[in-house]
């Protein structure tokens, strides 16, 4: 037997999600990725894997459609753990208006609806799932996605991704009025520093922009809120490594997303690479006109 380290992810989530699109992805950055793989039968697809000069990185798309099925996922992950097999969990997720509007854009029926409701066959799924989504090792939130961003989202991380890297870590800039990330395991919120968008000379320009950095970071409580946030990330990040956590993802949110967000965001980050987990950064609002 092969003693090469073998890398597994679990590709699941909500359907209509984009499962198909991260398969395709994962198989672009050098991933072997097996499609509707029953639970109960991971554990061999492992055994197997694990035999000979096969590759290393395998990904395996599973379809949870019932409790049964959750049960021999769980034991599945339990067993891979035990026998060392580096085991992650990608979820991918979405509103529900951005699932039923795809449902409806493919014509094809929610596989949980009992009639044509696809709502109701996404509240039953949704409800399946939550303790799946909760365990997940990393959340990617689709909503907001085309798929050449998904595709382009989950070849930044999976590229980049090397075993020898204690935690993955990524920061993104909300707007609270544009509603919550599905996909972030931390939010902070930083509507309380004085709001550049009411200042005439910076309410067009972006957070990127030299002006609006200077304006927000000159604020007292700007400074003093970095200088916690970092005595806090150092405590947590060596603590969630040492757990077993492969990502952490951290919003950072202010009204529109456009300004104070996007400055704290970027200034999160230099934080995180003076900690040692460098970040990939995302202002998820930034370019929305009604920011």
């Amino acid at each position: 037997m092969s003693t090469h380290a073998l890398e597994l992810t679990i590709v699941t989530g909500m359907s209509g999600a984009g499962r198909s699109s991260v398969a395709d992805s994962l198989e672009d950055v050098g991933f072997f990725v097996i499609d509707n793989v029953p639970p109960a039968l991971i554990p061999k697809v492992a055994e197997l894997a694990r035999e000979g000069d096969r590759p290393t990185r395998y990904a395996l798309v599973v379809d949870v459609r019932s409790g049964a099925f959750m049960d021999e996922l769980a034991a599945a992950l339990s067993d891979l753990r035990e026998a060392g097999v580096r085991t992650r969990v990608l979820f991918l997720d979405a509103n529900d208006e951005t699932l039923v509007r795809r449902f409806e854009a493919s014509r094809r029926p929610h596989p949980l609806a009992a009639g044509d409701r696809v709502t109701d066959g996404i509240t039953r799924e949704r409800e399946l799932l939550e303790e799946l989504k909760g365990q997940a090792d990393l959340v990617i939130d689709t909503s907001n996605l085309n798929v050449h961003e998904l595709r382009e989202r989950v070849r930044e991380i999976f590229t980049e991704d090397h075993p020898g890297a204690p935690l993955q870590t990524s920061v993104v800039s909300f707007g609270y009025k544009h509603g919550l990330p599905l996909d972030v395991d931390l939010v902070f919120d930083c509507r309380f520093l004085p709001n550049p968008h009411w200042v005439e000379r910076l309410r067009p320009l972006p957070g990127t922009d030299t002006k609006v950095r200077r304006y927000v970071l000159q604020q007292p409580e700007a400074k003093a809120f970095l200088e916690e946030l970092s005595r806090m990330l150092e405590l947590l990040l060596p603590a969630y490594a040492r757990e077993g956590k492969a990502y952490l993802s951290i919003g950072v949110g202010c009204t529109g997303g456009r300004h104070r967000g996007v400055v704290i965001a970027h200034e999160l980050g230099k934080v995180l690479e003076k900690l040692g987990f460098p970040a990939r950064i995302h202002h998820r609002d930034l370019e929305r006109a009604d920011g």
